[in-house]
């Protein structure tokens, strides 16, 4: 009996202290990929993927702060917008700090997710920057020419067929094409100059935004980022040794084999193979 009543005390002091002084808890949330729809297969980050991790990330009760790890080399302008204005909204709604960790590569969309946090910190050898936008693609003009094919193409509105690759570029068309990559530029720029302005430390603000890429150590002495840390360590040196590490992670998604025929299953693997170029043509920019 006085075993059983010491057990109890035992834990009513244990449960006491633990109410009193909950351990801190950071939600971690990887955003790892290029942006957006890769392809017809495969899905890269987007809101609709992310947005259930974002909100548990931001619920509990004892969430100090929201961690993001990065490792992006761009992608879709409007999802890079849709997912960092989604963790700012939570971030001011629920009073609760965004700080970003980026990886190897925090550029172009993935740069524009680490605006999304109050802070960021990079390792001194990660990509930062390409504060750019960029189409390409292929003319294939002189190929059907020479292989005798003749293309036929019906359309109403006669800017419906603008930069078809089967057809010579016109300066209307390249024109068109600037003045949209112009637009979505500036929104960047603005986007960056709200986040960082006051934070940037070069007298030409103006070469931040030519799409140029700098080290994770170039990108602190230009004021793109805050400083070099590791993520566990430097939550740590701010909540202390019994800081708890909650995981709210999504990996992208990649649509599973809906197809029954030979045919169709050759079809959705041709699909998946040019989408994972894709991708990879996107990361190589970079080196990776």
């Amino acid at each position: 009996m006085k075993f059983k009543n010491f057990l109890c005390k035992c834990f009513s002091k244990i449960s006491l202290r633990f109410f009193r002084n909950p351990r801190p808890v950071v939600s971690i949330l990887r955003l790892s990929g290029v942006i957006g729809q890769v392809g017809p297969t495969r899905s890269g980050l987007t809101l609709e993927n992310l947005e259930k991790s974002i909100e548990r990330a931001f619920s509990n009760s004892r969430t100090k702060t929201v961690a993001l790890i990065i490792n992006s080399p761009g992608g879709s302008p409007v999802q890079s917008a849709q997912i960092s204005r989604r963790i700012r909204e939570l971030s001011i709604e629920k009073e609760i700090p965004v700080i970003a960790f980026t990886e190897d590569v925090a550029a172009s969309g993935g740069y524009w997710l680490a605006c999304s946090a109050d802070e960021i910190f990079v390792d001194s050898n990660s990509i930062i920057g390409s504060i750019g936008v960029i189409s390409s693609g292929f003319g294939f003009v002189k190929a059907i020419e020479n292989l005798g094919v003749q293309r036929r193409v019906y359309s109403v509105g006669k800017r419906k067929g603008m930069l078809d690759p089967f057809l010579p570029e016109t300066p209307e068309d390249i024109e068109k094409l600037k003045l949209i990559q112009s637009d979505i530029q500036n929104s960047f720029r603005e986007m960056v100059l709200d986040r960082r302005g006051a934070k940037l430390k070069t007298s030409d603000i103006d070469q931040l935004f030519e799409g140029d890429i700098w080290t994770g150590k170039q990108a602190v002495e230009l004021g793109l980022v805050d400083g070099v840390a590791d993520l566990r360590k430097k939550m740590r040196d701010i909540h202390g040794e019994r800081v708890k590490f909650r995981n709210f992670s999504v990996k992208s998604n990649t649509i599973k084999k809906l197809f029954t025929s030979r045919e169709d299953r050759f079809r959705h693997q041709v699909l998946s193979m040019i989408a994972a170029i894709q991708e990879w043509k996107t990361w190589n920019r970079f080196g990776m």
